[in-house]
């Protein structure tokens, strides 16, 4: 029998709305939330995506409740494949990584354990045949992170020049902002 969300999830499309909609009552009913987690970290779930896009809206309101599931989403972070899946996903790490190195009173802080699979998964996602918007968000991800890995600044840099002509001209925006900060 399908729970709650599941229903709610079913009925999910593409439209904003329609996905702030489900959002809104995940932030009104917490109870959902390690529900919602679980369903976007399970490829095989049906609603994988859907929960995802989700999980996003829901991160940009209450990103510490994504605390105590922190390993268990950069643990899988190499196993989502589905595009629909990994935008959402990529945006997510991006917002953690950012409050990582924010040191406010209310960052999240992910372990380092955390974040060597945070790297890994940005660079798989930026060098494999993903769609723009997850590279994107990987690019501006290994930026931030690069600023406290000396190593990563320079293989970006590989990454970005060699691929620059390849690319849309969303990418070729993003990487042109990023490799401008680099030097």
């Amino acid at each position: 029998m399908p729970s709650e969300l599941q229903l709610k999830l079913d009925y999910v499309n593409a439209y904003r709305e329609n996905r702030l909609k489900v959002a809104q009552d995940v932030l009104e009913n917490k109870k959902y939330f390690n529900e919602l987690v679980t369903i976007c970290f399970s490829p095989s779930e049906k609603n994988n995506h859907k929960a995802c896009w989700i999980l996003e809206f829901v991160s940009y309101e209450e990103l510490n409740w994504l605390e105590p599931h922190l390993d268990l989403i950069f643990e899988n972070l190499k196993h989502l494949k589905q595009e629909s899946s990994l935008r959402p996903i990529a945006k997510i790490i991006q917002l953690l990584v950012k409050s990582h190195y924010k040191k406010a009173e209310n960052s999240v802080v992910l372990s380092e354990e955390n974040l060597q699979n945070c790297i890994e998964a940005s660079f798989d996602w930026l060098i494999k045949d993903t769609k723009v918007a997850t590279k994107a968000y990987s690019i501006r991800t290994l930026y931030v992170l690069g600023n406290h890995y000396d190593w990563i600044h320079p293989e970006l840099q590989i990454i970005l020049n060699k691929d620059y002509s390849d690319h849309s001209a969303a990418y070729k925006a993003v990487a042109r902002e990023v490799l401008k900060k680099i030097g």
